[in-house]
Parts: C-alpha cells; structure tokens; sequence
C-alpha cells in the first residue's frame, strides 16, 4: 500500500498498530456483552452508594466531607470499568496490585476513611471480575460489622491523649507553676519542650496530657490563664506532633 523507503516503513507500522488497535476494540466489544456491562456496572454503582450510606451513617457526630461521600460512588464504578475492558482475573490481581501503590495526595486523615477507601475498592474490584455475590455477601458482612462497632463505640478511649501549648512572658519561673492544675484535670502530663516565641519575648510551655472525658475544658483553661498572666493556651485534639518517641 506504501511506496518502499523510509517514510513508507513508518506508515505502514502506523497502519499495522492501527489496524491492531480496531481488532482489539472489536474484540473487546465481542467479549463484553452489554447485559453483562449493565449488570456489573450497575451492582457496582449500588454497592459505592450503599458504601456511602454506611459512612455518612457511621461519621454523622463527627462530621464528614461531601467530596468524600461522592468518591466512594465513584470508585467501584471506575474500578469496574477497568476489569470489564481487563476481562482477566490475572489483570484484575494486577490492577489490585498497582493500586498500592497510589499515594493520596491530600492531607493525611482518619485512617478509618482510608479504609473506607479499600472497602470500595475491593466492591469494584469483585463486581468487574463478576463475582457480584461475593461483593454483596462482602458488602452485608462488613457493613453491619462497621455499624455495630460504631454504634457500640467500639475500641473507644475514656480518655484523651492531646498536646497542651502554654504561652508565658520571659520572666515567669515556670518551674512548678502548672502542675498543681494538670495535677487536678489530667491523669497523665509531661513537659516535651521549652522555646521561644516572639523573637524571645515570650516562652512556650508544650506538654503531652491525658484529659478525661467529663471535665470542664473551659475552667481547665481559665485555671491555667491564672498562672500565666493571660496569655494564649492552646488544648489540641492529638499527640505532640515533633515526632518525639520514647521507649
């Protein structure tokens, strides 16, 4: 069909690839029927929805992003799609292996919603094999699993592990000052690091505490305020966060 030389080889290869790329389309087309597509497609679909049922159920006191709720739709869907034009069982093990390798590239969150993720996941990936029984036996069983847990406070801690940052002026003694109050609210405290702010006017007191549940946070803070002429407290929900480990 092409004259000889080298142009002609570059648009023969070019028409070889192109003709590869039709009859592997019309076979994928020849293998996938549409009741097949519809069906998988479809449970997969039901399944994300149902998925996100079951979050938004198990996330409604603590609150939960939209974005979020609409991934877990998506991603059975999307998941799907990709075994069906796969359509082996060897590239479905494949495709589960390269998605170990995604990194988020949001901020780090609850773990418990990266696992959400993998619940979702692991739906698309069973109904794009088509094993649509195994995804809603699947589905049933950790879903009730994940709402009696939740229901139940499963796991839960009387106490909360927070870090406790505590602004002074230069010249307080600080040593034995607050002690007595931590003594009074918390059940555990330790001083993790002293520094300077404010280009060495002020110092920052930062402490790692155990706060109980049922105390009153407000006259917690209002008893350090006593101590440190009224200057700014901080009281957050998570461990000191230097990447300080002991033994």
């Amino acid at each position: 069909m092409f004259q000889h030389g080298f142009f002609g080889n570059v648009l023969s290869k070019y028409y070889e690839s192109g003709d590869s790329v039709i009859n592997n389309s019309n076979s994928i087309f020849s293998t996938i029927k549409p009741a097949e597509f519809f069906v998988c497609v479809g449970a997969a679909v039901l399944i994300g929805f149902l998925i996100s049922l079951i979050y938004m159920g198990t996330h409604r006191k603590e609150g939960y992003s939209q974005s979020y709720v609409l991934t877990m739709i998506m991603l059975p869907t999307i998941v799907s799609l990709i075994l069906l034009l796969i359509n082996t069982t060897a590239g479905a093990l494949s495709l589960a292996g390269a998605f170990t390798l995604v990194r988020f590239r949001s901020v780090a969150g609850d773990p418990k919603d990266i696992a959400y993720i993998f619940f979702s996941m692991a739906a698309g990936v069973a109904c794009g094999i088509g094993y649509i029984g195994f995804a809603i036996v699947f589905f049933v069983a950790l879903g009730i699993i994940l709402f009696v847990l939740s229901e139940t406070d499963f796991g839960g801690c009387k106490k909360r592990h927070m870090t406790l940052k505590i602004a002074i002026p230069e010249n307080l003694d600080y040593q034995g000052v607050f002690e007595p109050v931590l003594a009074k609210y918390t059940t555990f405290y330790k001083l993790r690091r002293v520094k300077t702010t404010n280009f060495g006017t002020l110092f920052e007191l930062i402490y790692s505490v155990d706060v109980l549940d049922n105390i009153d946070q407000k006259k917690f803070i209002d008893e350090l305020r006593t101590h440190n002429g009224n200057m700014t407290i901080n009281l957050v929900f998570f461990r000191y966060d230097d990447k300080i480990y002991e033994n």
